[in-house]
């Protein structure tokens, strides 16, 4: 598959203008870096054992005893 040439790109930048408005696509492009900001601390987050060596059930409860009844 080859990748898009530079009529392409054009059509599809028209096309989101055309949905989106020219008011919005700031807002749109900040929503979009967020987003992609966050799932990659997330992606990196996961993607290797804690370097400093802690449990990481630990943190959650892991296999410790059932919580007490609430009354």
């Amino acid at each position: 598959m080859t990748p898009p040439g530079p009529t392409q790109l054009l059509i599809v930048l028209l096309a989101v203008v055309l949905l989106f408005g020219a008011r919005k696509l700031p807002d749109l492009a900040r929503s979009v870096g967020r987003s992609s900001r966050i799932l990659r601390a997330e992606l990196n987050a996961d993607a290797g054992p804690d370097p400093t060596g802690a449990d990481d059930d630990a943190d959650r409860g892991g296999n410790g005893p059932p919580p007490a009844p609430g009354r």
